[in-house]
């Protein structure tokens, strides 16, 4: 596909992690603040931001384009993930000056070599719920992959969109376990022009079910407006009846937790940050949102 180390037109592509790190040790590291931005394709505007932000705060940005195999608890979700690699190159391209940009797009071999096989992690607790709960080992292959991916590219800012805020704060937590001199930002979540959180799973979606998955956020919007004035099991409530009367959707769950420690909560306290987490299942695609929630 590419040529490990040579341009395309001007553009810097990697498909081996061993060449990948000469060239951030030969020709950035210690001279220029590293931006990481690691994705698995199907990008779409929610990535671009994301890596405007890096290139906004650091000289130079490592993009990874890997669908990563271990942190899929479903063959059939795998096997349906988009993979456009060759428009995914062109796009970032469009956005991103090329002199300051580096891809990397390995195979699963160069990343697990002949067994794909993820590590076990503890992220005290925030591991137990929600997605933890509802997709086991998923983020012990999210874990295994960031953890590979630090140590290649040795960013100094790594960018992750809040979309996934759960992962936000376990990769925080990895960070810290793992004693690396990394620091991890969160950026705001990117919306369609109809509400709709960008997410690569909703190019699965008909042209009429990515307008009606607007219904989500609508949905987010009110209950974000209700719990100011009723008790968490009322917002729960609420959003479960919504749902409950559109049958096109499949609520998974709709989870009110503390925004520090993603444990779910059943009462509210004063000086206390609370986060409205949604799946929601539309067409066979399973889409993900969250909303603040303050009193």
């Amino acid at each position: 596909m590419f040529v490990d180390g040579t341009t395309l037109k001007t553009v810097m592509i990697f498909e081996s992690h061993l060449l990948l790190t000469d060239f951030i040790k030969s020709h950035l590291k210690g001279s220029k603040t590293i931006g990481f931005v690691p994705t698995m394709g199907a990008l779409h505007q929610g990535h671009i931001s994301l890596m405007k932000e890096a290139i906004s705060q650091c000289e130079h940005l490592v993009v990874s384009i890997f669908v990563n195999p271990t942190q899929f608890d479903n063959k059939k979700d795998l096997n349906k993930y988009p993979k456009t690699l060759d428009q995914d190159i062109q796009l970032i391209k469009k956005h991103i000056h090329s002199s300051k940009l580096t891809i990397y797009a390995p195979s699963v071999k160069d990343v697990y070599g002949k067994n794909p096989i993820s590590k076990t992690y503890h992220y005290d607790g925030l591991e137990n719920v929600m997605e933890g709960a509802n997709r086991p080992g998923h983020f012990d292959g999210v874990g295994t992959i960031l953890e590979f991916l630090f140590k290649v590219v040795q960013p100094d800012k790594a960018f992750f969109g809040e979309k996934d805020f759960q992962q936000l704060q376990i990769v925080k937590k990895l960070v810290q376990k793992l004693h690396l001199d990394l620091e991890i930002i969160g950026c705001p979540i990117k919306r369609e022009a109809n509400g709709l959180a960008m997410s690569s799973r909703n190019e699965r979606l008909s042209k009429a079910g990515r307008e009606k998955a607007s219904h989500i956020y609508k949905t987010l919007l009110k209950a974000q407006k209700y719990f100011k004035n009723n008790s968490i099991t009322k917002t729960q409530e609420l959003v479960k009846s919504i749902f409950s009367k559109e049958t096109d959707f499949h609520l998974e769950y709709f989870t009110i937790a503390s925004a520090e420690t993603l444990q779910p909560v059943s009462r509210k306290y004063k000086n206390h940050n609370y986060m409205g987490f949604i799946v929601v299942h539309l067409e066979g695609v399973r889409l993900i949102d969250n909303i603040p929630l303050p009193q």
